[in-house]
């Protein structure tokens, strides 16, 4: 039962690493670019709900 368990979590490990390899992947591809360039310019872009409203 043991070597059974240490066979279970090595592959264990083993699927977890691809996974996170091809979130990392997905995450860095180029087609991806557009999407994190417009959400890091969200933080500074004016909210229209703030504005004053004129009188």
């Amino acid at each position: 039962m043991n070597e059974f368990t240490n066979v279970l979590l090595s592959a264990w490990t083993v699927v977890v690493a691809i996974i996170f390899i091809g979130i990392a992947a997905w995450a860095w591809s180029a087609r991806r670019r557009p999407e994190f360039d417009a959400a890091a310019r969200l933080p500074l872009e004016p909210d229209l709900d703030d504005r004053i409203p004129e009188p």
